[in-house]
């Protein structure tokens, strides 16, 4: 670590925390020239008999396999040549040592003293080699140590100490009397360029430069230390440029700051305590290399420690690390393996940055272990209580200003790892120099990483409890590579909405009291190609003109198969992005808002795939599945449920599902496979379940959830609807959380619920054959006994279309008039019945095929050259008028969930298979609504209406000519007759159409 020289150039380089030492007096070095480098081997063993001392340090250290005998002949060698070629002030010099090595000889073995002063050819390359091995304690301190000359009085406290070290405690006096015991010649011909300059200042030098550089400061301290501690002298490259005696140390200029540190930086005084090593320890070191490591930035960055400041970087593969800040510029020490530290005599950590030096490249970078965690205790405390509802701003990857520095915050919820390292394309998917620390209890793991930003891709490294090792997907990731691809993108949002006024309208009416059309719709396959944003230029002109107040999108999380429904997810937070990014998304959604659709989709957190890179055992252990395996696969799918009862789990689900709501101005969630969530005995045989802590079936966990679930985004997001698909009579569905119902549960809380059964039902009676049909009257009658008992949806949807099951048309019997006639006089009635109406895409034009994810809708039947088209443009032109009567009659969905807005004309009609029946409004304007499944017309049919509508007029005529029917219809309006029938006051006689509804209203 090489500090920046003055401009002068009269100052010689140094190393990271190493001293210009003060220039020592004759006496001193009279004192001193005794003293030589002391190997570390031989410092560690200072205790040691000095024969044994002598051998170990001679097989280790000597390079050149010198003998003590050898050491003794060539010290005494160098005496006689210095005293020949050097001036008087040299020769006396030459003199001391030899009356210093006399002295030595006395007080420690031959053995010890030529281990003193033995060669050191290859100082400057040894010592970098040596450093990694050192332990903890051999440190830039003492490197530092190395380069310092001890003063007088420090040699003379450590003396009597301790005999042993007396020898070495001036190991690092000079670079040049290091030289002259190492080689003769060089201190011959460089001994006399510091002569000129030590004969004017060695006596004024020793003590007017005390306190000259920073690194004066601390010379006679820290070498003190080192000699006492024992440590190894550690210098760099400098030392081969040393003379033979060092050059007297100059005092800084006045007012302005020590070469090599930065103006602001504040100088450690004197009196500060004795220096440590910087380096890692081996405990630390082993642990960051394998990844264990759960708080690094303890370790990595920098420190005040005893001496000054401790830089530490982990930078595998780099050749160097360099500590930048202002003027300062410092190298660190290569540690081995990836590991740099140095110590700089600095009272406080400062800004800076790191210089790293890779083969062919240097980057300049901010050190990611310089900065405080950027998640807060309020935030780890909600998460670990489950109600931090904006989850996804805590956890996951997210591109910030962090303590003034632009990068990315990683952040995931593994609580068993061992460790966590983030890996992505910004380090080459090499996480090793990337550790992320542990933030206390809460199982949260952080990294900041500056410079790293959008569009990167990443992944968790995870260190499971077994010491394996499993790469993750973020269970947050707001954005994914495009499958089979499997890596999470740092992502932020840039989108500036327009779909206010939609927005600010639609919390006016609920939505069980609004108009409420559903078209269903599979995006990747709707138009086979296009994008999001190809969609929005589509997608919602087709549903306005149709008249469908919403969009039902699927699917719309990440999942890894593309023709499926896209209930298996992975990235629950991520839309798919096999047609954009998520900016596209919210694009597509603005688009349908702004032409007045609102926008569902599904939503499945009933259950998650067992993908090895997703979030089955994320850490090596069941975290966001059941610890229980009974409890945690789902015996139908294959797949694992959602662990319902843990706190951080629910919370997940609980904020993906504000999530949707609030960033992405989702209207709705359609939550799949409810009822999978609400037994415990689903699909499961005797044996394979546990009960409730009350002996029942019900999961307990999953009813809290879906309470919770329910009522975070009601209260969070006035405006939006949740709708169940929930095919069991579980009581209380739509109902409020906090009203009990008789089995002593609240209610779910969602708005509304798929009818599951009007839809088998009704479904099976049109599969007959007409004259069958009265068999099954009951089939078509059934739902009007629960129909108030949730609030509804009536759904044809994508479940009905596929596997076998037919598209709708395709259910219908006979030929192809009369089952598009069956159709369009199902799709008559489904309108009229009590609750709101979904459509699955393709069966609004009577496509005969089952749906398919290669290409989607049959389109090709609207085609004006297609012989048939008119019969399937007719279907969707009904449709069309089905959706705008309607929207237009508040008698169709005002009181969809208030038994006062129906009532039976005929429901028991089974030979003529007829059905009839009133749906009424608040101020109880009618709409009579009259079904025929019978391929007959019934001319002059009877039926009791109500006596206070003086005529009525057919509103809708499912077989009217431009839908394809045969055209019987009702062209004048019917005036009620005073005969009683049907239990009501007067009648009308119509000509019903075959295989047709038909809708009148008050004239």
């Amino acid at each position: 670590m090489t500090p920046r020289p003055e401009s002068s150039g009269s100052r010689p380089k140094g190393t990271a925390g190493e001293k210009i030492p003060e220039q020592p007096t004759a006496a001193q070095q009279k004192s001193a020239a005794k003293k030589t480098a002391v190997p570390k081997q031989a410092a560690a063993k200072k205790a040691a008999p000095a024969k044994a001392t002598a051998k170990k340090a001679a097989a280790t250290k000597t390079t050149v396999g010198k003998t003590v005998a050898k050491k003794a002949a060539t010290k005494k060698a160098t005496a006689k040549k210095t005293a020949v070629g050097q001036p008087a002030a040299e020769t006396a010099t030459a003199a001391a040592k030899k009356t210093a090595a006399k002295k030595t000889a006395v007080k420690k073995s031959a053995a010890k003293k030529a281990t003193t002063v033995k060669a050191t050819a290859a100082r400057t390359t040894a010592v970098k080699a040596a450093a990694p091995k050192a332990a903890a304690g051999d440190t830039v301190a003492g490197k530092a140590a190395a380069a310092k000359s001890p003063a007088a009085k420090t040699t003379a406290k450590k003396a009597p100490a301790k005999k042993a070290t007396a020898a070495k405690s001036a190991a690092a006096a000079t670079t040049a009397a290091e030289a002259v015991a190492k080689k003769a010649t060089p201190a011959k011909a460089t001994a006399k360029k510091a002569a000129a300059k030590k004969a004017a200042t060695a006596k004024k030098t020793a003590t007017a430069t005390a306190t000259s550089t920073v690194a004066e400061s601390r010379a006679e301290k820290t070498t003190a230390g080192k000699a006492s501690a024992g440590k190894p002298v550690a210098k760099k490259s400098a030392a081969k440029k040393a003379p033979a005696r060092k050059a007297p140390a100059r005092k800084a200029p006045a007012g302005q700051a020590p070469a090599g540190v930065a103006g602001s930086a504040q100088v450690v005084p004197p009196e500060m305590e004795v220096a440590v090593s910087p380096a890692v320890d081996a405990v630390d070191r082993e642990r960051l290399l394998a990844g264990t490591h759960h708080a690094p930035h303890s370790v990595l960055g920098a420190h005040p420690v005893p001496g000054g400041i401790a830089f530490r970087a982990f930078r595998p593969y780099a050749l160097s690390v360099t500590v930048v800040s202002g003027e300062l510029r410092a190298e660190l020490h290569d540690d081995g393996e990836g590991f740099f530290s140095g110590l700089l005599p600095l009272r406080e950590v400062p800004a800076y940055r790191l210089v790293v030096e890779y083969e062919g490249t240097v980057l300049e970078t901010e050190d990611a272990y310089r900065f405080l965690p950027t998640l807060g205790d309020l935030d780890l405390h909600l998460i670990g209580e489950g109600r931090h509802e904006e989850l996804w701003t805590a956890l996951g990857a997210h591109p910030m200003t962090h303590e003034g520095v632009t990068g990315t915050r990683f952040a995931v919820w593994a609580p068993n790892a061992r460790g966590v390292r983030v890996t992505g394309t910004f380090n080459f998917w090499d996480g090793t120099g990337h550790v992320m620390r542990s933030l206390g209890s809460s199982g949260v793991w952080e990294l900041f990483l500056p410079d790293v930003g959008e569009g990167e891709l990443y992944k968790f490294e995870i260190t499971r409890p077994d010491g394996s090792k499993t790469l993750r997907a973020d269970p947050l990731a707001r954005r994914t590579e495009v499958p089979p691809a499997t890596s999470s993108v740092i992502t932020s949002s840039a989108y500036e909405w327009g779909d206010a006024e939609w927005l600010a309208g639609r919390a006016e009416a609920p939505a069980h009291e609004a108009p409420f059309s559903v078209y269903e719709i599979h995006l990747p396959s709707w138009r086979p190609g296009l994008t999001y944003r190809q969609l929005a230029e589509q997608l919602p002109g087709y549903v306005k003109n149709l008249g469908f107040t919403h969009v039902e999108l699927m699917p719309v999380a990440e999942h890894p198969f593309g023709g499926s429904w896209g209930y298996q997810v992975t990235g629950f937070y991520a839309p798919t992005s096999r047609l954009g990014t998520p900016d596209d998304f919210r694009y597509l959604v603005d688009s349908l808002h702004r032409a007045g659709i609102g926008v569902l989709m599904d939503w499945v957190p009933a259950h998650f795939p067992r993908d090895d890179w997703a979030l089955a055992e994320f850490d090596g252990r069941p975290l966001y599945e059941h610890e229980d395996p009974l409890r945690a696969a789902h015996p139908d799918w294959g797949t694992l449920e959602f662990d319902f009862g843990r706190n951080e789990v629910r919370n997940f689900l609980v904020a993906n599902a504000v999530y949707w709501c609030e960033e992405f101005h989702i209207d709705g969630l359609r939550v799949d496979a409810v009822a999978s969530m609400l037994y415990l005995d689903y699909s499961r045989e005797p044996g394979q379940w546990t009960p409730n802590e009350h002996g029942g079936r019900e999961n307990l966990d999953a009813v809290a959830f879906l309470q919770e679930m329910n009522a975070t985004v009601y209260r969070r997001v006035p405006g939006v609807v949740t709708i169940a698909e929930e095919s069991t009579a579980w009581d209380g569905v739509t109902r409020a959380t906090h009203h009990k119902g008789p089995s002593g549960f609240g209610g779910l809380g969602f708005g509304l619920k798929w009818n599951m059964g009007w839809m088998h039902d009704s479904l099976q009676y049109m599969s007959h054959e007409p004259v069958h049909r009265k068999y099954h009257h009951g089939e078509m009658t059934f739902s009007m006994v629960y129909a108030y008992s949730e609030n509804y949806v009536l759904p044809i949807s994508h479940d009905e279309v596929v596997h076998g099951k037919r598209s709708l048309v395709s259910k219908m019997p006979g030929d192809w008039w009369q089952q598009r006639a069956g159709v369009r006089s199902y799709l008559g009635y489904m309108w009229a019945h009590p609750g709101k109406q979904l459509l699955f895409m393709g069966q609004e034009f009577a496509q005969g095929a089952e749906w398919s994810e290669a290409h989607g809708p049959d389109w090709w039947l609207l085609d004006p050259g297609y012989g048939a088209e008119p019969d399937h443009r007719g279907v969707r032109d009904l449709v069309r008028d089905l959706n705008t009567v309607y929207r237009a009659t508040p008698a169709l969905w005002r009181l969809d969930t208030d038994p006062a807005g129906f009532e039976w004309i005929v429901g028991d009609a089974a030979d003529d298979n007829v059905l009839a029946f009133l749906r009424l409004d608040p101020e109880g304007v009618p709409v009579l609504a009259v079904s025929n499944f019978a391929p007959v017309t019934r001319q002059d049919y009877r039926l009791g209406v109500p006596d206070d509508v003086p005529a009525w007029h057919e509103a809708l005529n499912t077989d009217a000519a431009r839908y394809g029917g045969s055209d019987v219809i009702n062209p004048d309006p019917v005036k009620p007759e005073p005969q009683s029938w049907h239990g009501r006051p007067a009648s009308i006689r119509l000509t019903l159409p075959p295989l047709a509804t038909v809708w009148l209203r008050p004239a």
